[in-house]
């Protein structure tokens, strides 16, 4: 294996680590928060409504937007960082 490919292999390495992170933040917050624990965070009011329905309502999109935008940073950094930000 020549060098170009090791170096297409660490950043596609780097890559996937990052997407099951983002990801598993996200199923937190939507399966675990908006589902498992919804009765739990009901008891706390945001606005007239439970912190659970928030989340299983608005929680989980808004995070996820922001995942977004945090992935893509990151891969830029890592675009950056193995040479391929031409």
């Amino acid at each position: 294996m020549d060098n170009q490919q090791k170096k297409a292999k660490a950043y596609w390495n780097e890559n996937l680590r990052y997407l099951v992170i983002l990801l598993s933040i996200w199923f937190v917050v939507s399966f675990v928060a908006g589902i498992l624990l919804k009765d739990w965070l009901n008891a706390i009011k945001i606005g007239g409504f439970g912190l659970g329905f928030w989340f299983a309502q608005q929680g989980a999109i808004y995070v996820f937007v922001i995942l977004i935008f945090v992935y893509v940073r990151l891969m830029n950094k890592l675009d950056k960082k193995y040479g391929y930000d031409d």
